[in-house]
């Protein structure tokens, strides 16, 4: 573990925006129709808050400096000379404020009227974003009053005696921030087929922003998660959503004020709906995980090729971002259990449909495998029981007898009672054919032909001593499959193969089928409580599930020591949790070590809720600190990049179970088997000043 003399951390390492994250901001001010005087006051009022709670970017509705609901009197001369003052004055109190601001504003050029986003940032206008698809149907009449933006491209709006560039062509990109870039579309844009913000996410804009005016209607909210969601996920983007609220005229319609902040497909944060309170939504979107997504994914590449290249018609406004001081809060949710969802229902369905992934796969090999007979070693461990749970739910879905799964426990010098226990009565309950082989003898005459100490009496408990057990088992389970018409059932983990917390040709590394091997530790564990929660077997199979997830989880290949201790797998390797969370970032996002660091910092430091999956009970919570945290990872880094692929590439076939990815070499992951974990190790260092 980490000694007290570690030197201290650099600042930058605590600044979010060292790791890539912009911190993006939702307005929804109060409105007053057809006058942006009053409304101007409003946006000041909240630009000032955003830039005091460190924002980079803050998002105003759609004409939320004249109001939205004005009908005819967007044409009156006043009114539009009334938001040409207004936004200059707006452009002068920006001047001492850190976020980029987006406005929406009601714009003539050229003897026509434009309903626009405009960008600002410390005292300068940006740019000009035009509407591109006005609404003229139902409650919506806007080509009344605005021109397209569309074919506005490359041109410029005189705003102060300065031409600023203007047309949908236009991204907001901040020097030194190179993950920092700018799309706007108003409303309609984005429930168009095709919204402008495709284009502007090829271009290379991260943060989508949506200005918007959008009336409430019964089931409308969910209409907008669902096109703010999906436009974040198809566009590999952030998606920054706000919708006019209190304030604009009810002649007609109603409003409610939803503002709602998504990256790549989740929603990070929500405002409250029907408010008065006019609060700021702040959310830090991570802009690593973003460019990380789309380099692994060469459909974005080939979906900006199909468009010959947008970047090349847009043009970039480039604007100097230098937040004040640095930003240590991180604001987001960041989930402990990366591969278990923390919401109820969400947890269900996940299990639900983890579990019947590897049901459907395993019935798949069964059927095209010679032979009738399922063969799994039972330990009376995790990994074990989930394999021997999913092929019982595979036989009574074949409508195979649960008597053609052959079940061995095999205890060895370190078998505890309270394992070995469990393992029977585990597979009595389960109604399976099952018997015991002592692999002990047999171990002691191969460790006695090898000239072993252990032969001759003497207490070597090293790594020989526990593979020739480990060995022995597997070598048991294949002969039986031969000698029974079987296949082998792999019983390894997703945790422990990234590990390499397995030993190389035994059963939790191969075997005929491994059904686990697309399965993190953390997630076999509430599959198994799933399991129990939605009455998948009886009372009597609950129970021992029940002891099963109680029990400590060790290899039991060494005796125990004179107090009793075991021998404890998370202590040798640190604790899952903390390794899935690991592999989950490094894996799915390929996120720098020192990243990981941070983000395993601010979801791990207390113990307080609202970050746990929804049956994790109190006694099961810890906490970690940032020593703690990098010296496992450090552990993690080197078993995951150096030592232990070659054991991954030569896995089994097995099912891929989560979208946090496998480790399979015909799958997710592929990689040298002789590589090192140099670089790894030294980003992590450098993070961390050490």
């Amino acid at each position: 573990m980490p000694h007290s003399n570690t030197p201290p951390v650099p600042d930058a390492f605590f600044d979010i925006h060292t790791h890539g994250f912009v911190r993006v901001a939702v307005a929804t001010p109060a409105v007053r129709n057809a006058d942006p005087a009053f409304n101007a006051r409003a946006i000041v009022d909240q630009a000032r808050e955003a830039s005091d709670r460190h924002a980079d970017l803050l998002v105003f509705p759609e004409l939320s400096l004249s109001g939205y609901a004005n009908d005819d009197l967007h044409l009156q001369d006043a009114l539009i000379a009334g938001t040409w003052t207004q936004l200059k004055q707006l452009a002068e109190a920006s001047q001492t404020l850190t976020p980029l601001l987006l406005v929406g504003a009601a714009l003539e050029r050229n003897g026509r009227l434009y309903n626009c986003a405009v960008a600002i940032h410390r005292g300068a206008i940006l740019g000009v974003v035009p509407k591109t698809y006005l609404p003229n149907y139902r409650e919506y009449y806007e080509k009344r009053w605005f021109a397209s933006g569309d074919g506005t491209e490359g041109l410029t709006i005189e705003i102060a005696g300065k031409a600023v560039p203007f047309g949908p062509d236009l991204l907001f990109a901040a020097s030194g921030m190179p993950g920092f870039v700018v799309h706007a579309e108003i409303c309609e844009d984005y429930w168009a087929p095709f919204p402008p913000s495709i284009d502007g996410a090829l271009a290379g804009a991260t943060v989508l922003c949506n200005l918007s005016a959008s009336n409430i209607t019964i089931g409308k909210s969910r209409d907008r998660h669902l096109l703010s969601a999906s436009q974040s996920m198809r566009c590999l983007a952030a998606y920054v959503y706000s919708a006019a609220g209190h304030g604009e005229s009810t002649t007609d319609l109603a409003w409610d004020g939803q503002g709602g902040i998504y990256e790549l497909g989740e929603l990070m944060a929500e405002s409250e709906r029907f408010s008065h309170a006019h609060a700021i939504l702040v959310c830090d979107v991570d802009t690593d995980r973003i460019r990380q997504e789309r380099l692994r994914m060469p459909t974005f590449n080939d979906a900006a090729a199909r468009r010959l290249h947008p970047e090349k018609r847009f043009r970039k406004v480039m604007f100097s971002h230098a937040p004040a001081s640095a930003i240590t809060d991180l604001t987001r949710p960041i989930r402990r259990f990366p591969f278990v969802p923390n919401d109820a229902d969400r947890l269900d369905q996940d299990c639900y449909e983890a579990f019947n992934i590897q049901v459907e796969g395993l019935i798949t090999r069964y059927r095209a495998t010679p032979g009738d007979t399922m063969v799994i070693g039972i330990s009376g461990g995790l990994d074990s029981t989930h394999a021997l749970i999913v092929a019982a739910k595979a036989c009574d879905r074949m409508g195979v007898p649960r008597q053609n799964i052959l079940g061995f426990t095999m205890p060895g010098f370190a078998t505890s009672d309270h394992t070995r226990s469990n393992a029977w009565t585990l597979m009595r309950a389960m109604g399976i054919a099952c018997e015991e082989i002592d692999i002990r003898p047999a171990a002691r005459q191969l460790l006695a032909d090898m000239g072993h100490p252990f032969a001759d009496g003497e207490p070597v408990y090293d790594i020989t001593f526990e593979n020739v057990q480990a060995g022995l088992r597997t070598d048991y389970l294949f002969r039986l499959a031969n000698q029974r018409a079987g296949f082998v059932i792999g019983t390894g983990d997703l945790s422990e193969l990234a590990l390499g917390w397995c030993t190389y040709g035994v059963g939790d590394q191969m075997s005929h089928y491994a059904v686990n091997t697309g399965v993190p530790k953390t997630l076999i564990q509430y599959l198994i409580g799933w399991c129990i929660r939605s009455a998948q077997f009886d009372g009597e199979t609950d129970a021992v599930l029940r002891a099963i997830l109680d029990t400590e989880i060790s290899p039991e290949l060494v005796p125990q020591d004179a107090s009793g201790g075991i021998q404890s797998t998370q202590e040798k390797i640190g604790p899952y949790e903390l390794n899935d969370f690991f592999l989950f970032h490094i894996l799915r996002h390929g996120l720098k070590p020192s990243k990981v660091a941070f983000l395993a910092l601010h979801a791990w430091r207390s113990t307080a809720s609202g970050r746990w999956p929804a049956d994790f009970t109190d006694e099961k919570k810890h906490a970690y600190d940032l020593d703690t945290i990098a010296h496992w990872l450090e552990k993690f880094l080197f078993r995951f990049f150096q030592t232990s692929q070659f054991k991954r590439s030569a896995l089994p076939n097995g099912p891929k179970v989560s979208q946090g990815g496998s480790l399979s070499p015909r799958g997710d992951w592929r990689a040298p088997s002789d590589g090192k974990a140099d670089v790894w190790i030294a980003e992590l260092r450098t993070g961390l000043g050490r």
